[in-house]
């Protein structure tokens, strides 16, 4: 019979070798696993912080468009009004003069350039509450979107403190032909002029841009037309309308604020 010429095998060689590779895996110490360890740990971390990047512009974004429902300061619900002059405690039995407005609306320019002085100076001095309620029904009626806009100007500005600043400017500042509205640049430079600046005008132009407060005024527009307000200028002092065709002197030629006043300290006792 022939001789297998292969030779055994090293059966010591191989145990050897086998001794090597657990002695390897042991050393090793699991480190396969801690790589995968740290690689989980890394992934979520790299989530969480992006997540955390997502929600922290998501909560900056929903600051300046309100996420549809903003509300300026002072104001609990839609369609109530804007209570102007916030930082002043008015004196006991002060008089509450809700002033329903339409910032394209050209008697209310008339009515501004007659009273709006005398209003600001009652409300500042803490005399009276003076409460706006800003309508935007000339929108459909000029076919339009300025008194939207303006609103928005208005209340973006009160982000920054400054809608008395800025609301002040819009009746003088109304376009020549009614109608025409007011540009972008224009209300940006009402809001320059109002002392809306830096980082507080940037936020100003995303704030109307965005149209952060449009639901609201679209709600103060439902509610005051529900209320019975079907015209601007309209102002109820206490509640009651305010007939301003008694505001005029003696001659009937034009209004008087003396008259304003009377009628403001006699709603007050």
């Amino acid at each position: 019979m022939a001789k297998n010429s292969a030779k055994a095998p090293d059966r010591g060689a191989a145990s050897a070798r086998q001794a090597k590779i657990q002695a390897a895996q042991k050393s090793a110490g699991g480190g396969a696993n801690k790589i995968v360890v740290a690689t989980v740990v890394a992934i979520v971390a790299i989530i969480a912080t992006v997540g955390g990047v997502v929600w922290s512009q998501m909560s900056k974004e929903n600051d300046v468009t309100g996420g549809g429902n903003a509300l300026p300061a002072g104001v609990s619900e839609l369609g109530q009004g804007y209570p102007a002059f916030q930082d002043v405690t008015p004196v006991d039995g002060a008089p509450t003069v809700d002033l329903y407005v339409d910032y394209q609306c050209p008697a209310c320019a008339m009515f501004e350039e007659a009273f709006g002085p005398t209003l600001s100076q009652q409300a500042a001095d803490g005399k009276i509450k003076l409460v706006y309620h800003v309508k935007n029904f000339l929108d459909d009626n000029l076919r339009n979107d300025s008194s939207t806009r303006a609103a928005n100007g208005a209340f973006c500005a009160s982000d920054a403190g400054k809608f008395q600043e800025y609301s002040d400017q819009l009746f003088p500042g109304q376009p020549e032909r009614e109608g025409d509205g007011w540009t972008d640049a224009q209300l940006k430079a009402f809001a320059e002029t109002a002392g809306v600046s830096g980082e507080a005008l940037t936020t100003w132009e995303s704030c109307v841009a965005a149209g952060k407060y449009t639901d609201y005024v679209n709600s103060v527009e439902k509610q005051s037309f529900a209320d019975g307000v079907k015209g601007t200028p309209t102002v109820k002092v206490n509640g009651e309308d305010l007939d301003t065709s008694t505001l005029v002197n003696a001659e009937g030629t034009a209004f008087d604020p003396a008259k304003l006043v009377a009628a403001l300290e006699a709603a007050g006792k």
